[in-house]
């Protein structure tokens, strides 16, 4: 096994409190911190409707445990059972439209996380690259195990045993990444041929042949039939320098261009962000076309799949969540105010409504308070097609739900005609608004229940149950909640124009400001 490059000593950062102190030479296993890495840039649009571009699918509850973020960040942190050095505070790479509200369901969790905010999507392989080069400047080389926020895996004791295996072999320089044995046919995976053994009694792996991604119906059966191959199951496991240094030798430009945007970015409250014109440059790429490939046609770093004998799915699609819930004796998946008569083997979601079902099969039913997705099971896959026709005609149910998720709490358009727009206004307890104000639009407040505090110009006040105000257009404002239950309101907007996007604002907790 080679010795890793050593990474050259970088300038101190733009904005930064701390120099990025790249190791001179590399930690020792003993002293080796475990530092979990959760991608969430995804957008999941096989799980539309639930899942949406401003709330996408990591960000939802859809196993009925918490957030599929949450899900993932509490089995990392649980990697202590089995005597990791797990650092309390994961790292959390997501887009800034996404941040606030990860940030808030980290906070319901108690954890502390340092998330790293990517101006756009870049794929995985700049993700990593960003995150590697923070944990090495937070205090060290690292081994990181990196995972998707949105899978699901059942056996979490299988999934501990596999990374602490695969942590060993990271130790000594190795790539490594988890391996699932298929289960189906499936083109939508890549799958991984193992080679020779390596290791010795519990720490036994394989090492990396070759990868092949998303091979064709007939070469996934062949794959499935020889027993051998295994599906990539997307979680690697790897030291922050082993990476830098593989990446800085086989995708230079990569390296060089994350490298220039991250000694340019910017820490704030919220977290870091890479200079937005600089990380525009980086190519999009993946870590399996970047690194992964690379290594198993033989590279000077080994690369190495270890077995993951657990329940796992990518939760790729509505019959992958089908197939990971708990059914009755018809087969069938419930969620919400749902009635099935004489129906078999069908996912069925009521998020705001009665939903029922009477002599049908094999179909997934998704009902939201604007959408209501009807879709052979045997289809799923097309749905993005769907969501990509919504999108074309400008749809407003590719974007966001009806009811939108915020920092501070939730509000719920509820009506809306020209030059008018209801919502239902919902603050959480001691949250507050930017302080912001609107070119387009005046804003009436009336109070349902709670006690709110009203920033209007220069002057401050309370508003009580059954108590109101005015806005009036291009007045800076504030809506915060001092109370220790939730602030309900109705906002009644009238004015030309009434997007979103008419807010300027000038002081946000949130990292939101103008």
């Amino acid at each position: 096994m080679s010795t890793p490059v050593e990474l050259r000593e970088r300038p101190r950062r733009a904005g930064s409190a701390t120099q990025l102190r790249t190791p001179q030479t590399l930690a020792t296993p003993s002293t080796l911190r475990t530092r979990a890495v959760v991608l969430a840039g995804g957008s999941g649009t096989r799980l539309w409707p639930l899942s949406r571009k401003h709330f996408p699918k990591q960000l939802v509850d859809v196993l009925g445990a918490g957030s599929l973020l949450q899900m993932t960040v509490r089995r990392l942190q649980r990697l202590a059972d089995v005597e990791l050095q797990i650092d309390e505070s994961p790292i959390i790479v997501c887009g800034s439209e996404h941040r606030a509200i990860s940030a808030q369901q980290m906070e319901q969790l108690g954890i502390g996380a340092r998330f790293i905010i990517e101006p756009s999507g870049r794929n995985t392989a700049p993700a990593l690259s960003l995150a590697a080069m923070h944990a090495l400047e937070d205090g060290g080389d690292a081994v990181l195990v990196v995972m998707p926020a949105d899978h699901m895996i059942g056996d979490v004791a299988a999934f501990q045993r596999a990374v602490a295996v695969a942590t060993r072999h990271a130790e000594r320089g190795a790539i490594v990444t988890l391996g699932i044995r298929p289960t189906r046919a499936e083109t939508g995976y890549g799958y991984i041929e193992p080679g020779d053994e390596i290791g010795e009694g519990a720490d036994k792996a394989r090492k990396i042949t070759r990868f092949v991604e998303k091979p064709p119906l007939e070469v996934a059966r062949s794959y499935l039939a020889s027993g051998k191959y295994f599906w990539n199951s997307g979680i690697f496991v790897l030291r922050a320098s082993v990476w830098l240094s593989t990446l800085q030798q086989m995708q230079p430009e990569t390296f060089s261009a994350c490298t220039a945007a991250y000694e340019s970015g910017q820490d704030s409250a919220t977290g870091f962000t890479p200079n937005e014109q600089l990380f525009a440059n980086v190519p999009s790429d993946s870590i399996d076309y970047a690194v992964m490939e690379n290594l198993a046609r033989g590279g000077d770093v080994e690369g190495v799949v270890v077995p993951l004998d657990a329940t796992w799915s990518d939760l790729g699609s509505w019959d992958s969540v089908w197939d990971a819930l708990g059914k009755d004796a018809a087969g069938n998946v419930a969620s919400g105010r749902v009635l099935m008569e004489d129906a078999n083997s069908c996912y069925v979601r009521a998020e705001s409504r009665l939903v029922t079902c009477v002599g049908v099969s094999d179909l997934v039913v998704v009902e939201t308070a604007d959408a209501v997705l009807v879709v052979d099971r045997s289809r799923v896959q097309d749905v993005k097609r769907i969501v990509g026709r919504i999108a074309d005609q400008q749809g407003p149910e590719v974007d966001a739900h009806r009811k939108v998720q915020r920092p501070w709490g939730c509000y719920d358009s509820i009506d809306k005609g020209e030059r008018f727009q209801v919502k239902h206004i919902v603050v959480d307890a001691g949250a507050q608004l930017s302080l912001q104000l609107h070119h387009h639009r005046a804003e009436h407040w009336i109070v349902v229940r709670g006690t709110a505090l009203v920033t209007r110009g220069e002057e401050q006040f309370l508003l009580g149950e059954n108590q109101s105000t005015y806005i009036p257009l291009g007045v800076k404002h504030r809506l915060e909640n001092p109370g220790k239950v939730p602030l309900e309101l109705i906002e009644v907007q009238s004015g030309a124009y009434l997007g979103e996007d008419d807010i300027v604002r000038f002081e946000d907790v949130y990292g939101r400001a103008n």
